[in-house]
């Protein structure tokens, strides 16, 4: 390979990655049984480790604190992966911790993407590489997304370089009821899916009603072929699922292991929904069988009922503007998320696109400048939550990161400049305190084997 290693994700910086010792985690509420018979946590737990880092003070930028806080002229102090303090130009800054001038610039938590298909959708899109959907089934609760993910997708590069993406939620695709599980990461070079996992995030079962399920198995000469036929199908897996909770186990079933799981309130539903009429059904459906809901995504209907969502607690994860691609998104309107804020309903920021997820900072904004247009006056610092602390309270992990706060993780954007701006991008950004990527430093800007082209190609002198 004209006379070079070429290293197949992330460049120099996973060298340096394959020399940190693996630590295990519980990774998730996934459950096996032992020899014994008796429940047995993470068959595949997580063997994360934060690349090191050094004590950092950003200085003189204006902070967005991710939970509704906005500081100017502020201070952000970090240590040994954890957020240490965050002040004003008054709080002092510790020696021995490197000093870094944010004067013009600006300092937010990590952007976190709750919808992305990065890894089971990579890059090249070519139909070896599609491993999203089992669409063999309509309800396949049994499948991981973690078990299709791909650590060397350069999407995760992009996110990260582009986007400020510091951890993501990687679900299954939408063809079936109930998809699967998803897989929470950090956005971190690793050779293998268990070296990104978010240590302790709890799973989630990816659903979906509507368009989706009913065409692709009514195309296929079975039910669902109508809506009445998804709610019919998830109704007696949830039936079937409550009878194999108050059994004896005696025999594994997958699927309703993540089923039990979900209605033991282990592992979070995230459910792929577009209109507010369904919607209202999946509440009642949760009510009936005694889940929770933690977000709809896409939800382009969500305006009409911001008032049941706030009252359930759910979350919407929605795009800025996508409007008219099939039937059940012609009522999707841009002030969709603003109408959802100004109810008092958690809105999310999401992609479910390699692209969208590097701009979902500018999605925000957009959406934030229909919700002006039409008088809903949402302040910069409370959109900036739309992309960092929503999407963690709605992935489980709200208590660990999305915003920046004493002991909560080092997940940090430096922006060079404001990030609600189409002129503005990540300058720099630290994962778990670890400096992971530097615009301004050629070798921190991390770039895959893809990029780096075909051998003898864009070769790194």
């Amino acid at each position: 390979m004209s006379g070079r290693i070429r290293v197949a994700k992330w460049g120099c910086a996973l060298l340096a990655g394959l020399a940190l010792s693996a630590c295990a985690s519980d990774g998730g509420s996934g459950k096996a049984k032992s020899a014994s018979g008796a429940p047995a946590e993470a068959p595949y737990p997580s063997t994360y480790q934060p690349y090191p880092g050094t004590p950092t003070a950003l200085v003189g930028a204006t902070v967005f604190d991710g939970a509704g806080g906005r500081i100017d002229n502020g201070t952000v102090l970090f240590e040994n992966g954890r957020i240490a303090a965050v002040g004003g130009p008054d709080l002092a800054v510790p020696a021995g911790f490197t000093r870094i001038d944010g004067s013009g610039k600006f300092v937010t938590p990590g952007v976190i993407d709750i919808h992305s298909h990065l890894g089971d959708y990579p890059t090249p899109s070519v139909a070896a590489h599609s491993d999203g959907n089992e669409a063999t089934d309509p309800a396949t609760p049994d499948v991981w997304a973690e078990h299709s993910v791909w650590p060397q997708d350069p999407g995760f590069t992009r996110a990260l370089a582009n986007g400020g993406i510091t951890s993501l939620q990687i679900l299954p695709g939408s063809a079936n009821l109930m998809g699967g599980r998803s897989v929470t990461l950090k956005n971190v070079p690793s050779r293998t899916v268990q070296g990104m996992k978010f240590p302790g995030a709890p799973y989630s079962l990816k659903m979906a009603c509507g368009e989706n399920p009913k065409r692709v198995y009514g195309s296929k000469g079975r039910k669902p072929s109508t809506r009445m036929g998804n709610f019919a199908v998830n109704r007696q897996t949830w039936i079937d699922a409550q009878a194999y909770m108050d059994g004896d186990h005696a025999k594994r079933d997958l699927g309703n292991e993540t089923l039990e799981g979900v209605l033991k309130g282990e592992i979070l539903v995230q459910n792929h929904c577009y209109r507010a009429d369904e919607m209202a059904l999946v509440l009642d459906m949760a009510k009936e069988f005694g889940y929770k809901v933690a977000a709809f995504h896409h939800a382009v209907e969500s305006y009409k009922i911001a008032d049941l969502l706030r009252e359930a607690g759910v979350c919407s994860a929605v795009w800025a503007d996508w409007y008219g691609f099939k039937m059940e998104a012609y009522d999707a309107i841009p002030e969709n998320a603003a109408l959802i804020a100004k109810e008092g309903a958690c809105v999310v920021i999401h992609s479910d696109d390699e692209n969208g997820i590097q701009r979902l900072n500018q999605e925000a904004a957009k959406a934030q400048a229909d919700g002006r247009r039409m008088g809903i006056d949402i302040p910069d610092e409370v959109v900036v939550g739309w992309f960092t602390l929503n999407a963690a309270k709605a992935m489980g992990i709200g208590d660990r990161t999305g915003s920046l706060e004493s002991g909560k993780m080092a997940d940090v954007v430096l922006w060079n400049g404001d990030p609600l701006s189409v002129y503005s991008r990540p300058e720099k950004v630290w994962i778990d305190g670890a400096l992971m990527y530097d615009a301004l430093d050629r070798k921190r800007r991390p770039v895959s084997d893809f990029e780096l082209g075909q051998p003898g190609e864009g070769d790194v002198k």
